[in-house]
């Protein structure tokens, strides 16, 4: 949610930003949140000018009243009596233009960084660097499902009877190297100076409106009936949703966390969730990177964000590759956002394996995340990053590490959560 401060003075760098991003059709929210702003502000006027009226004559009544004047003191409580109805006619006005506005600012998009790329969709965005050299083994690599299989450690048709499609059972081996992963992941980001947590997993519906906008929500969050409960979509959510209300000191920043969770998504206009694989499931895992930090300090954390998850793929030998996000596929929050992508073999292409964001006071505002300075409290920056995510990680961990005869092999840093197993057969 940006200030409203930059829609009064800068309205038309606020539109020029709705451009970039492609959203031509909430130009009009930016006039509307002016107009609203303006009678807000002159309603706030005449109750402030209606109050100080109402002290001024209640003292003159008590003065009269000592006085012995009590006619004159009753025509003044009747003039008093009659301010009521006027300032609670203003401040219900004034309650509807603050939920107007708030309204309309909740759904104009943060104002993205300059050097983010221009594009109408996720087709223009663009490759900022490789990291290792792509594999191309001597022999087909089966889909991954059939990897799987072919180790006896999934069993998707248990699941579906269960769950639906969307769903897995992972088991045996594959189910351990899922669980190796992570615990891999979590000492990972421990070594560099990351708080580990483990959040809630449901959230408020406060939150949710404060970390997320309304259509991520709809597209992504189940709803617990009956409740103001959501189960969250990333830790991130609960993480960020810590902060809420909090007024932090100087001292106590950054807040570089790293929290495990479970991940539920409805994944409304995924095309269909494919029946057969575990790239895009309606339930997962996931180590994530949350940081809170000062404004000036957001775009160095963001570069080391997904730099760490470049580095903890490259320590399993997994080539991968970072792509700047265009400004129209950027989320309404982000100021600007690197997805991290690992190499195929099967498919002999790069697919996503986790997102880099910086959102700027975004959420902070929304969640009221303030910094105690030294001339007035400021709003925070926050960022996320997903560290590692299985089983989609699974996916580029299998095709990358299998051998011709089905054989997975385990690189060296796996190991010791396998129980030093080298390889899975």
């Amino acid at each position: 949610m940006l200030d409203i401060r930059l829609l009064r003075a800068n309205p038309e760098v606020v539109k020029e930003n709705i451009k970039k991003k492609f959203q031509d059709y909430k130009l009009p929210l930016v006039d509307e949140v002016i107009e609203l702003d303006a009678a807000l502000r002159a309603a706030k006027a005449e109750a402030d000018a209606l109050r100080n009226q109402r002290n001024v004559m209640s003292k003159q009544i008590g003065g009269l009243m000592a006085k012995g004047q009590k006619d004159e003191a009753e025509a003044l409580k009747a003039q008093v009596s009659a301010i009521a109805p006027k300032m609670e006619r203003l401040a219900a006005d004034e309650e509807s233009y603050t939920a107007q506005i708030r309204e309309r600012m909740l759904v104009i998009p943060n104002i993205i960084d300059e050097s983010v790329p221009l594009g109408r969709d996720d087709s223009q965005n663009v490759e900022v660097e490789r990291f290792g050299e792509p594999k191309t083994p001597p022999f087909e690599v089966p889909y991954h499902v059939q990897i799987m299989e072919g180790l006896n450690g999934v069993d998707l048709d248990s699941a579906r009877k269960t769950s639906g499609n969307g769903f897995y059972y992972l088991k045996g081996n594959i189910a351990r190297l899922h669980s190796a992963i992570l615990s891999y992941a979590r000492d990972f980001m421990i070594g560099k100076g990351f708080t580990y947590y483990i959040p809630p997993f449901m959230i408020r519906g406060e939150v949710v409106a404060g970390v997320m906008s309304f259509a991520e929500m709809e597209n992504m969050m189940y709803k617990i009936e009956g409740e103001d409960l959501y189960l969250i979509g990333t830790s991130e959510h609960s993480m960020i949703g810590k902060f809420i209300d909090a007024f932090l000191e100087k001292g106590e920043l950054p807040q570089a966390l790293t929290s495990y969770s479970p991940c539920f998504r409805k994944e409304v206009g995924a095309h269909g969730i494919e029946e057969r694989g575990v790239y895009r499931i309606h339930q997962f895992e996931k180590q994530e990177m949350v940081v809170v930090c000062e404004p000036e300090e957001s775009m160095e954390w963001f570069h080391k964000l997904y730099g760490y998850t470049v580095e903890f793929f490259r320590t399993l030998d997994i080539p991968v590759r970072t792509l700047e996000c265009c400004s129209g596929d950027l989320a309404d929050l982000k100021v600007k956002s690197v997805d991290v992508e690992t190499w195929s073999p099967r498919q002999q292409k790069y697919f996503e394996v986790g997102s880099c964001s910086n959102l700027g006071d975004a959420q902070a505002r929304r969640l009221g995340i303030r910094v105690k300075g030294e001339n007035g409290n400021y709003f925070a920056h926050t960022l996320n990053n997903t560290v590692v995510a299985p089983p989609r990680m699974l996916i580029a961990f299998l095709e990358n590490n299998l051998r011709q005869d089905g054989s997975v092999a385990i690189p060296a840093p796996l190991r010791p959560y396998m129980g030093g197993m080298e390889e899975i057969r």
